[in-house]
């Protein structure tokens, strides 16, 4: 059977013949590329369509205990001795996960390369290095750091850190790899397609970081420098402190197979993620799945039992990585906003949601895990988001955050 009658195949196996609705019109080099991609993408997430049931969580509770800024500064050298051995000893690696684009601001390249600059340039990648540089400069050694792209930007990303000779980072110590991607379809349940040779694709969710990069063979470069921790993170928090020794310390004499940064709520109903509890287990449960009772409950101190929100900076245990990834990671189902070609074959954007992907999600790694360490840190220095061009995380609340950090724009 020749590839192109594989992926026929395929398609009338999941109704989905529309995807070649252009085929006969396409280059030689362009057939070939639409039948690599059927054939390479996997279809049967489209299942889960038909047997949609309300996601049940389990009972949820409080943390019972985190390491507060107090705890913190009480073990400070404990914390900061673990943690800058765990690090001059090559145990830490971090991930950045770097594959979105700067649409939101207004750019049509890769967020990280956005400019934050007001007299000169600084972008979003450039403070992403100079802050680990401060933890390298501390221990004396290059850190790996693993930077996750997409399909989308990863060509735009290698480049861009070419041009700029790696912000001073040792290029040896960096190592690209393509986020895994996975089909984007109609309320239907019909793939949509992207261009007349290839359908609408998007990533695997922020779950999926640790399977791409095993499928990219970096799993075995991790194991051969032996590197036992990987500190995971996002590009837009310009304020991130990453494979910081305090953190890596904390978490390591905890005995926890993963330690997750987190801040003090702004408010009771402030919209972020709460590390809590569920049947026991660490989790995390979103701002939409708070109740008034949850967001009021107090403990016995009279604080804020559900008081703590993720700010997406995890140090997970390589080992404990490993057995997750030989189980199947929950699959969900978001609806989103996704860019396809119209019935006259041309390529629109929608301004409401219109369709469905399919996404790994971080919590639930965190919540196949036996437990996870709560680390608290302080908001204003660690904590600056740019998800808005202006408004609440935006360029303008973390450039104001960046100054009163004493970094010059």
């Amino acid at each position: 059977m020749t590839g192109y009658e594989e992926a026929l195949e395929k398609l009338k196996k999941y109704d989905q013949e529309q995807v070649f609705a252009y085929y006969d019109s396409l280059e030689e080099a362009e057939k070939k590329a639409l039948v690599e991609q059927v054939n390479s993408a996997d279809f049967s997430v489209l299942s889960m369509l038909k047997e949609q049931k309300e996601v049940k969580r389990g009972v949820i509770s409080p943390l019972t205990e985190t390491v507060t800024l107090d705890k913190i500064k009480e073990n400070e050298k404990s914390y900061l001795e673990a943690g800058i051995k765990a690090l001059k000893e090559g145990k830490v690696g971090c991930v950045l996960l770097a594959g979105g684009m700067g649409t939101r601001l207004g750019s049509d390249d890769p967020k990280g390369m956005y400019n934050i600059g007001k007299t000169h340039p600084l972008y979003i990648f450039e403070m992403q290095i100079r802050n680990l540089m401060d933890v390298v400069n501390l221990c004396g050694r290059p850190i790996d750091l693993f930077i996750m792209t997409s399909n989308k930007n990863d060509e735009k990303t290698r480049t861009f850190f070419q041009e700029h000779n790696y912000f001073g980072y040792d290029p040896n110590y960096v190592h690209f790899f393509i986020q895994e991607m996975a089909i984007a379809c109609d309320y239907n349940g019909k793939i949509f397609l992207e261009d007349k040779d290839s359908m609408s694709m998007s990533p695997n969710g922020n779950g999926g970081w640790f399977v791409s990069l095993k499928n990219a063979g970096l799993l075995d470069y991790v194991k051969d420098k032996g590197i036992q921790w990987l500190n995971v993170y996002a590009v837009d928090n310009v304020l991130q402190k990453m494979a910081d020794p305090l953190f890596v310390g904390a978490t390591e004499l905890s005995g926890f197979p993963v330690g997750s940064k987190v801040v003090a709520k702004a408010a009771p109903d402030e919209k972020v993620g709460v590390l809590c509890k569920e049947d026991g287990r660490p989790s995390i449960v979103e701002y939409y799945e708070m109740t008034q009772e949850m967001m009021n409950a107090k403990d016995e101190n009279g604080n804020y039992a559900y008081n703590f929100g993720v700010i997406l900076n995890y140090l997970f245990r390589v080992k404990e990585l490993e057995e997750i990834v030989g189980r199947d990671l929950p699959l969900h189902i978001v609806e989103k906003k996704i860019g396809h070609l119209d019935a006259d074959g041309q390529f629109t954007k929608p301004k409401e949601p219109n369709g469905y992907k399919f996404e790994n999600l971080v919590l639930d790694m965190i919540h196949m895990l036996s437990d996870c360490l709560a680390y608290e840190v302080v908001r204003d220095h660690e904590f600056a988001p740019i998800k808005n061009k202006t408004g609440v995380d935006s360029v303008e609340s973390a450039q104001a955050l960046l100054e009163k950090n004493g970094i010059e724009l």
